[in-house]
């Protein structure tokens, strides 16, 4: 099954040192264990498209074989950034 976990934040380019560090173990650990298929910051959003703000200032695409699975790493995901994000499956998963 694959997924989108999308970074929602009110700017890009805001982690910090420390979170970069963790985002990159993160990054490491899908890849070691197959589920990561890509994975990108995002450039400034040229249309604002939520009332509060806020917008995808990054994401991965990871391949898991469950949900739960892809909320797991959703959840880590979101730790190692410290931001929000959402979890979206792929259509025809």
């Amino acid at each position: 099954m694959k997924f989108l976990i999308a970074v929602i934040d009110t700017k890009v380019n805001t982690g910090t040192a420390e979170e970069m560090k963790t985002i990159d173990a993160f990054n490491d650990k899908l890849e070691q264990n197959g589920h990561l298929l890509m994975a990108a910051g995002l450039d400034t959003a040229k249309i604002l498209v939520t009332a509060e703000g806020e917008y995808m200032s990054g994401f991965w695409i990871i391949q898991t074989n469950s949900l739960e699975e892809a909320e797991t790493l959703a959840a880590e995901g979101s730790k190692a950034c410290n931001r929000k994000v959402e979890l979206r499956p792929f259509l025809g998963n």
